[in-house]
């Protein structure tokens, strides 16, 4: 399975210390060089600028992908690393983008990439009991991360189905 990130789920994976959920769901992530450009970036929480500067086995970092002109003028309101992870997962066909952009999401979708975000990585590591949702989603409230109220609630509600009753 090929899975290519872009720089918001992996910032915050980290913040939360649950970066590791990635490769115990997907076992290898790529991501290209302009996104790990911005994982280091001086503004860039501490945690992450340490954690991209020795960056796990797990993590393939590629050069960023030429952009093929009409995806430059297609893309061109999002910011650079959201249009190198769309252009990079193009190319490479991969199975799932990890993204978490409202405008790169609808760009990817348009390319018919699928994609997940921070929220749907969660979940999906709740799922197989990877982490304890209640606890990761209050350690990603703590951080400056946007989820509405509604989709927490849907997310708490769909991982209580899944726990049998005690």
């Amino acid at each position: 399975m090929i899975v290519v990130a872009d720089a918001t789920p992996l910032r915050y994976l980290v913040l939360i210390d649950a970066i590791a959920v990635l490769p115990a769901l997907h076992a290898r992530i790529v991501i290209p060089r302009t996104v790990a450009d911005e994982l280091q970036r001086p503004r860039t929480p501490l945690p992450v600028r340490q954690w991209m500067a020795a960056p796990p086995a797990w993590l393939d970092i590629r050069p960023s992908p030429p952009m093929p002109e009409p995806s430059a003028r297609a893309l061109s309101r999002l910011g650079a690393g959201e249009r190198d992870a769309i252009v990079l997962a193009q190319m490479l066909q991969a199975d799932l983008l990890v993204m978490d952009d409202w405008d790169g999401r609808a760009a990817a979708l348009q390319r018919g990439l699928t994609v997940l975000g921070t929220l749907g990585v969660l979940d999906e590591a709740a799922a197989r009991d990877l982490v304890v949702l209640t606890d990761v989603l209050t350690r990603l409230q703590a951080t400056n991360f946007r989820m509405p109220p509604a989709m927490v609630e849907m997310l708490l509600a769909r991982d209580a189905a899944r726990r049998p009753p005690r």
